[in-house]
């Protein structure tokens, strides 16, 4: 933070005076707001990655130079983790139609207005924002490939289908996974891709123009697949109406920068991309909502179901038999109660999980085996010890070095790599049995480590994840040790905590 300082009063040529954190909304980098004495203001960012920091650097300086809306770069320091942006002020797109979300789609006619001029510019980006651009900057893929898409439906499968107990067969559905990514590789790829266009990362100016943030993790890919990111965001709800309004309104922007297929064939184009789109944030969803029950997530689930019952009744999956029919399993599991908000979660009989389960104590420990497996300080011996190292190693590569699983750019990492969320998917029910049977049998210690080469990346991944997964799911008391770091942390149950009665 003081190199950011230091960044800001050499470009300044003053002193500190009005300094405010930001929220930094799950990314792993940190903002900061800085005001002069004038009241004039310029956002401060410490970024770990350097190479996606490159990647948002060359981009914006790109962007700059061919006239699209995005932040001036105003300073860098000289190893590339910590510059100066202009400041586009606190109004987001999403902030700007939160009336016409919480109305379950009811839009105004000013929060139309506001999505035309998006739409309106996203061409512009694509097509503009591709020109000359050295693609082999881009992070962490210069282009949309089978292996991101082969990515994404594992996601799917090992995150949310398996979770919730839905029958396929593993041969039939691989089959159709790869007839789909030849599909989705077979369009014109030479657009820049957002990857993450949606409402929070738009702000607007004074008079309602949109400007762009977080583009770094863009690439060459088709232009489908941010309108499909956009108008099928599961929580803005918009109605078939305004989006078929909204896609005539991108189309009539895109016909003027390039050649497109009629209308009809744009429109069933654009909709395999939002089924492609449909099954990754199902997996997203299925990940951070069914097995780390996270509330966001888990309310997410029921309106992204009801994207795919509207793809499923307009035959978009019928290429892909057996998807199709796994799919309409899914869609028929709503309103039995596994899927339902309050039940969307990776579950066990009631009757194995006691209300009050504080006697027990799991502690979940990270270590390299270079250093010896953790001793079982209680003395009653036993629990499980996994060894990692057969995943991919983040160690291996020279940004990741100086980090730990505890940073996003790590997390990201595995988590796009897939390798660690199939461990922790075979992991996940034999931990959790454990914990069923101790909390039934009145035991009062269990311990489980993971252990990799130097319990620096993926042991502390697997460790933090499954200690919140158990914490939360059975409210025990967990004792988390990430060893080599020296790092201890103590999640209590709720049942600790003396709470004063709700008010009236």
């Amino acid at each position: 933070m003081e190199q950011l300082n230091q960044l800001y009063r050499e470009w300044s040529g003053q002193e500190l005076f009005d300094v405010e954190p930001l929220t930094a909304a799950g990314s792993n980098r940190m903002y900061v707001r800085y005001t002069d004495h004038q009241g004039q203001s310029v956002i401060g960012v410490v970024g770990t990655s350097v190479e996606e920091n490159q990647a948002f650097i060359v981009l914006t300086l790109h962007f700059a130079s061919l006239g699209l809306p995005v932040p001036r770069l105003l300073a860098t320091s000289n190893d590339e983790r910590r510059y100066l942006l202009s400041d586009l002020g606190t109004r987001s797109l999403f902030d700007a139609i939160g009336d016409g979300r919480r109305k379950g789609g009811d839009y105004s006619p000013a929060e139309v207005e506001l999505l035309e001029r998006t739409l309106r510019l996203l061409p512009h980006v694509q097509v503009e924002g591709a020109k000359e651009l050295d693609w082999s900057k881009c992070y962490p893929k210069p282009s949309f490939d089978r292996e991101s898409i082969m990515f994404d439906f594992n996601y799917f499968k090992y995150c949310f289908l398996k979770p919730l107990d839905v029958d396929f067969h593993e041969s039939r559905l691989e089959a159709d996974f790869n007839r789909m990514a030849d599909r989705l590789l077979s369009f014109p790829a030479e657009t820049f891709m957002y990857r993450d266009f949606q409402s929070r990362n738009i702000m607007l100016d004074a008079a309602g123009n949109p400007w762009l943030i977080d583009y770094q993790g863009g690439r060459r890919g088709p232009c489908y697949y941010d309108l499909a990111s956009f108008l099928w965001q599961a929580s803005a709800r918009f109605s078939p109406a305004l989006r078929q309004h909204l896609i005539n309104i991108y189309y009539e922007e895109l016909g003027k920068l390039t050649q497109l297929p009629p209308v009809a064939e744009f429109v069933q184009n654009l909709h395999l991309f939002v089924a492609f789109r449909t099954l990754q944030v199902l997996g997203a969803y299925g990940f951070r909502g069914l097995y780390e029950r996270k509330q966001h997530f888990i309310d997410s689930i029921p309106p992204a179901l009801d994207n795919l019952s509207q793809l499923l009744a307009a035959g978009v999956f019928q290429p892909y038999p057996h998807l199709e029919g796994t799919l309409h399993g899914i869609v028929c599991q709503q309103g039995t109660g596994k899927l339902d908000s309050e039940e969307s979660q990776v579950t066990v009989p009631e009757e194995e999980t006691p209300a009050d389960t504080s006697t027990l104590t799991v502690t979940v420990c990270s270590f390299s085996f270079k250093k010896g497996i953790p001793a079982d300080e209680s003395g009653n011996g036993g629990g499980y010890v996994f060894d990692c190292r057969a995943t991919h190693n983040p160690g291996r590569y020279e940004p990741f070095k100086q980090l730990t699983g505890l940073n996003q750019p790590v997390i990201d990492f595995l988590e796009q790599d897939g390798e660690i969320l199939t461990f922790l998917h075979s992991v996940y029910p034999l931990a959790e049995h454990h914990v069923q049977r101790f909390i039934r049998r009145g035991f009062t210690h269990l311990m489980i480590s993971f252990g990799c080469t130097g319990g620096q990346h993926r042991s502390v991944y697997c460790a933090q994840h499954l200690a919140e997964h158990l914490h939360r799911k059975y409210n025990v008391k967990v004792h988390l040790i990430h060893r080599e770091q020296g790092v201890e942390q103590l999640l209590l149950p709720l049942s600790t905590f003396h709470l004063p009665p709700s008010a009236p």
